[in-house]
């Protein structure tokens, strides 16, 4: 992909991503018991909408709360709750920018340290290991564009 179009593409994920910065972390019994119970809803009741046992959804809120729930699990108990499943990797940097940066610096503290090792082996080490950092962080990051 040329890198005006990268960067383009950068711009829209991380305007796209911009609400799901300040979400709240899950509940930590799940956000379908959360949202069930703050609607004063049953289990039975649940699962009568959902056209299933009423062990079932108690079964998908516990499984949601281990992260072991299914999307498609999920997408459908959202439904029965009038809700909408909303999925996002949210980079934790806060934007892509800052995660490509960061991955950079790891990459260039990475190779930066084989060769100061090396170069230390041989009595030759610069000692300017943070400005090389930054110079190979640099050199990634153009190098992506």
């Amino acid at each position: 992909m040329p890198p005006i179009f990268q960067e383009m593409r950068l711009h829209q994920l991380d305007r796209a991503l911009a609400p799901f910065r300040s979400a709240q972390a899950r509940p930590s019994r799940g956000w379908v018991r959360a949202i069930r119970e703050a609607m004063g809803m049953s289990a039975q009741e649940l699962a009568r909408i959902t056209g299933t046992s009423r062990q079932l959804p108690l079964q998908l809120e516990k499984a949601e709360a281990d992260d072991t729930i299914t999307l498609k699990s999920l997408r459908k108990l959202a439904g029965a709750l009038d809700c909408e499943l909303v999925y996002a990797l949210v980079p934790r940097q806060g934007t892509m920018q800052g995660l490509l940066e960061s991955r950079a610096r790891a990459q260039a503290t990475q190779r930066v340290l084989q060769v100061e090792h090396s170069m230390a082996l041989e009595d030759q080490a610069s000692g300017n290991i943070e400005e090389a950092i930054e110079a190979e962080t640099r050199r990634l990051l153009k190098q992506r564009t």
